[in-house]
């Protein structure tokens, strides 16, 4: 086996039947739920157990994560949303019109992560809206991380099937 074979191996391009893809949809997931508006979640567990300094803490690292969110929402929002719909719709057509599986694999990562920053982005507005602190800002962003595993877990579902359909229909040519 020459070194042109491994590294085509190792990228292949066929996605659902690649280990790496699979492992990068776990690890996408994980760190999406884990980190809600930027914040680790461990600190609502944290300051929701000792108050004091950790309830201050993820207080200002929240109120530090949705000013730079909504910010940036209000300096650049209508071009970060025209430039995703572009990419997804022609993520969406390449893979399911034109039937190309990088694209469709890509596409079943971004459409729902698109859908965790609409969560994230509407959670970060009701955030400063409300000027939530304490346990109103964890029972915020509590919400906010079941709604991102309820996404994330029909995600996960959703290409899954996908991926056997797809790895079946391929195998059984």
């Amino acid at each position: 086996m020459d070194l042109l074979e491994i590294i085509y191996e190792m990228i292949d391009l066929r996605s659902f039947s690649n280990l790496w893809y699979w492992i990068s949809l776990a690890v996408m997931w994980s760190s999406a739920s884990h980190w809600i508006l930027g914040v680790p979640y461990d600190m609502v567990y944290r300051a929701r157990r000792r108050g004091g300094q950790a309830e201050q803490d993820l207080e200002d690292l929240t109120r530090v994560n949705v000013n730079r969110m909504l910010y940036i929402a209000e300096v650049s929002g209508p071009w970060i949303v025209a430039l995703a719909c572009f990419v997804l719709s022609a993520l969406a057509t390449l893979g399911f019109v034109y039937l190309v599986e990088i694209a469709q694999a890509v596409f079943l990562m971004a459409f729902p992560m698109s859908v965790v920053g609409l969560i994230s982005f509407f959670t970060a507005r009701r955030i400063a809206r409300e000027r939530a602190a304490g346990a109103e800002l964890r029972r915020r962003l509590a919400f906010c991380r079941l709604c991102i595993q309820f996404v994330g877990t029909v995600s996960i579902l959703v290409t899954a099937f996908w991926g056997m359909y797809q790895n079946l229909a391929i195998g059984a040519l």
